[in-house]
């Protein structure tokens, strides 16, 4: 066997084999024998038919099965007799097929990029250090106590921070559209949930009075139809709340889940949540940046394939999320490239890092992610049971475990630098990130 490589891009590779022409014929040969001992022909027996007239019926489809599992077999010898590793699935092309000549066929793909890694000490990352304190606790309580908000109608004009109850239709140019009309829809003057200027004509309104307002929508207006365009809304005001806070008593203790109602234990089981929710922040701020920095170290081309088949899967994932009666509309694949390069260039990367750190996975550290996960659950044991005897579920557990080790061995490599914040300002960028 001849086995011939041509590099026709940075990651493709063309290789062309010749498989001699006895190897074929003796293959082809050997078939027929054995499919003329238990052919039926009529006039002859079982096995009794000439080997002429079975070489003359059966010789082509022989043959085409033959150079078709040679294709295969021989691919896969001089892929490895080359050394060469293919990042996705060849494009086979028949040159020579002819009887009593040599098979002749070239196979196109793309091999995974050679990596050398930047020196992971050349990589800075900022690790945030925050200390959680009395006033962000304060700030934390606020925050439960608007969610506990309940509103009490008023017989005064609205003002901001009010709820105004409304009835509302409206035109654009005189003529209705998409999301034009709304009945007892409540409003909180302030909150920003209307288009801009909506809410600031409703100030001073009381109940039962009649408002006309005007609003321009913005030219990057999520409804296409109004983008840009100027409407008018005929507005009736039901009612008017003002809000009421709760105080911070045992009775909002309990609410809670303070069973005694002691204000001091749910300030504590407070700043106990607030330090689980910061650890998991900062860890993934930290992730973050290892995975940015290593990307941003160590530029490397990625195979197409690789990349296509990612994008398969991410619109897969959400046409998924989408209701039933949506799956089937088409996802323009652009929208998912760039995410699926990046995806790509990490797994590799990391694959790499793996290699390089003889990282190997942790059992261990498996089993206490698995307790973990399972004991957010209402039945810990049934989710332990159900990771044990799916596979997919078992991998994808194994592969999030060494991918935080992955991370682990960046953070011990990498120059890593505290940067004091305060506690809203980090989770604040957390929300914008």
């Amino acid at each position: 066997m001849h086995v011939s490589v041509e590099q026709t891009g940075s990651l493709e590779r063309r290789i062309t084999v010749q498989v001699p022409a006895e190897r074929v014929e003796d293959e082809v040969a050997s078939r027929l024998r054995r499919l003329a001992g238990r052919v039926k022909m009529d006039g002859f027996r079982p096995g009794k038919v000439p080997f002429k007239m079975v070489q003359r019926k059966y010789d082509q489809q022989v043959r085409s099965e033959v150079v078709s599992e040679l294709m295969r077999e021989t691919l896969q010898q001089a892929i490895r007799q080359e050394d060469l590793h293919p990042a996705g699935g060849p494009r086979l092309e028949p040159k020579t097929l002819e009887p009593g000549k040599a098979l002749e066929y070239s196979a196109t793909f793309e091999v995974y990029p050679k990596i050398e890694l930047a020196p992971l000490s050349s990589i800075t990352i900022e690790r945030p250090v925050v200390e959680i304190t009395d006033q962000d606790v304060d700030h934390m309580l606020d925050r439960l106590r608007a969610q506990r908000t309940t509103w009490q109608a008023v017989q005064r004009e609205a003002r901001e921070g009010d709820q105004v109850l409304i009835d509302f239709e409206g035109t654009a140019d005189g003529q209705p559209f998409s999301g034009n009309k709304g009945e007892q829809v409540p409003v909180v003057l302030g909150s920003g949930s209307m288009v801009e200027g909506f809410e600031e004509q409703l100030a001073g309104a009381a109940p039962g009075e009649h408002r006309t307002i005007e609003v321009h929508f913005p030219q990057d207006y999520r409804g296409e139809e109004v983008a840009g365009r100027t409407a008018v809304f005929e507005v009736d005001v039901a009612s008017v709340s003002e809000p009421k806070v709760p105080e911070i008593d045992e009775d909002f203790a309990r609410g809670f889940g303070v069973p005694s109602g002691d204000v001091a234990e749910l300030r504590a089981e407070v700043r106990n949540n607030m330090a689980r929710e910061l650890e998991q922040t900062v860890r993934s701020r930290l992730k973050q940046q290892a995975m940015d920095a290593l990307l941003e170290a160590n530029a490397i081309e990625v195979p197409k394939a690789l990349v296509e088949e990612e994008i398969d899967r991410a619109i897969q994932q959400a046409l998924k999320r989408r209701p039933e009666s949506m799956r089937k509309l088409n996802l323009p694949r652009e929208v998912f490239e760039e995410s699926a390069r990046r995806r790509v260039a990490l797994g590799l990367l990391m694959g790499e890092v793996i290699r390089a750190g003889g990282i190997e996975l942790d059992a261990a550290r498996v089993g206490s992610t698995l307790e973990s996960v399972a004991s957010t659950y209402e039945n810990p044991e049934q989710i332990k049971e159900m990771y044990t005897k799916t596979p997919s579920l078992r991998r994808e557990l194994e592969g999030h475990v060494l991918e935080e080790q992955v991370v682990d061995y960046l953070l011990e490599q990498a120059v890593v630098q505290d940067k004091p914040m305060v506690f809203d300002e980090l989770m604040n960028a957390a929300d914008r990130g």
